[in-house]
């Protein structure tokens, strides 16, 4: 049993505004489920697939107060092509933003509701990604996290060190999923998280078993309400156990 990540769930003010901005910062397909939830996957997309990671996006009333603990980095196939990203990522809405970053060669910035995100230099480990190069989260302990995030899903960890360290989906196409050490430390639940979902003929509940034996843990908020499972994992990162399908 494993389970595979299918998508980020993203908590924004403005549900719908926000969704219009990463479609068109994508190229990908907008879409609702409901009053407060707009999806984006790309263009004939056929949900799930590895060879890409969905977004969600939830609307919720509370302010963002911190750095986001887990974002985007975006993929440029050249100089030219990431000049040519930020320029137009700022007429969506798009801002500079400095989390102390220093002299580096990818641009940060924030989306319209303030998540940070980075367009990359051209790198070619990130050539056939797509539009997401990778789901970067911040932890502590990276060769932890990919330890228990490899275990947990069917992704395949592609490098651990000290520092970082980086998985990727068994059949090798789509994001990376990244951890990278940071010295600020969780505070407050994450307005941007994972979800994952386990295989169409598999049990819920046995696969919540299996990542709680792995070392997730419950996160202290109240389930009664919805349908889905939510889960921390072993630095406290919320994240959600969602129906098969």
């Amino acid at each position: 049993m494993a389970t595979r990540l299918v998508q980020i769930n993203m908590k924004a003010h403005d549900d719908s505004a926000l969704g219009r901005f990463w479609a068109q910062a994508l190229g990908w397909g907008v879409d609702s489920e409901g009053p407060g939830v707009t999806n984006l996957e790309p263009v004939g997309f056929d949900y799930p697939d590895p060879a890409a990671v969905c977004i969600d996006i939830v609307a919720r009333p509370e302010p963002k107060t911190v750095k986001n603990r887990v974002h985007l980095d975006l993929a440029t196939t050249s100089a030219a092509h990431q000049a040519e990203l930020v320029a137009r990522l700022k007429d969506l809405g798009a801002t500079p933003a400095d989390v102390g970053q220093g002299d580096v060669p990818w641009t940060v910035m924030a989306d319209p509701e303030g998540n940070e995100f980075c367009v990359l230099e051209p790198r070619p480990l990130y050539r056939d990604t797509g539009p997401i190069a990778a789901v970067v989260v911040d932890c502590a302990d990276p060769r932890a996290m990919a330890r228990f995030w490899g275990e947990a899903t069917d992704w395949t960890v592609h490098e651990t060190a000290d520092d970082h360290a980086s998985l990727r989906s068994a059949r090798g196409v789509g994001p990376y999923l990244e951890f990278v050490r940071t010295p600020d430390a969780k505070s407050g639940w994450n307005r941007v998280h994972l979800d994952v979902a386990p295989y169409r003929d598999d049990d819920p509940a046995a696969e919540e078993t299996r990542l709680r034996t792995l070392g997730a843990t419950d996160p202290g908020i109240d389930q009664s309400a919805i349908s889905w499972r939510i889960l921390a994992d072993p630095e406290g990162n919320e994240f959600c156990l969602l129906s098969p399908r």
